[in-house]
């Protein structure tokens, strides 16, 4: 069956979430580098990136940074460990990350019978274990870069996924010319997601669990 229709043909409303600081209170990317290289690896790791920080206020392209991110902390990986690393995290993050307010914003979408997907910068394997314990229909997000056996190259696959790259990721699965029903985010990298919905909505949810 394709996304967004039912068994009778009819379209579903379909609805996209941001991820970080929208539904979550805080970026979730940054959290799970933390916490898989623990307080003294994470601070000599970020020792690491201070070239990259001074040379995003010239450059100002997050992409670069979230790849000198991924270089710092997870290349080498293989996929196998990535995966794991990212269910243990979001086990034991779920509950003191999630927004109340969003959750219940987006279980509310759910009764009613929506497609709900979710638009993030963040890499999709880092996000993929909230996607599926919140049950959405679809996780669009960053992609990292892999070699021939599986690791982490340390770039990213394809554009970081904020700005208009959220709409044409969105379109390359809806095709082009997409109406959301509703969309949701919390910063400037969710305003061209917010342009293509019905019901737009920057900043909504502020409760903390």
């Amino acid at each position: 069956m394709r996304q967004g229709a039912t068994a009778e043909g009819a379209r579903r409303p379909l609805v996209a979430f941001d991820f970080d600081g929208t539904l979550t209170v805080r970026d979730s990317f940054n959290a799970f580098l933390v916490w898989r290289a623990g307080p003294f690896g994470a601070a000599w790791r970020a020792l690491t990136l201070v070239p990259a920080a001074l040379a995003y206020l010239v450059h100002r392209d997050r992409g670069v940074l979230k790849a000198a991110l991924v270089r710092a902390f997870l290349r080498g990986v293989d996929t196998e460990t990535l995966n794991a690393d990212a269910e243990a995290f979001a086990a034991g993050a779920f509950a003191r990350l999630m927004r109340p307010d969003a959750l219940e914003r987006w279980e509310d979408w759910g009764r009613q019978g929506a497609e709900r997907v979710i638009v993030t910068a963040s890499p999709e394997p880092v996000v993929a274990p909230f996607a599926a314990r919140l049950g959405a229909d679809r996780l669009i997000g960053t992609r990292l870069a892999m070699d021939a056996r599986g690791r982490l190259t340390g770039a990213l696959d394809g554009p970081n996924c904020r700005g208009a790259e959220k709409v044409a990721r969105l379109e390359a699965v809806y095709g082009p010319g997409l109406r959301l029903a509703a969309a949701y985010g919390d910063t400037s990298g969710d305003l061209e997601m917010l342009g293509i919905a019905e019901i737009p909505s920057l900043r909504g949810f502020v409760s903390r669990p």
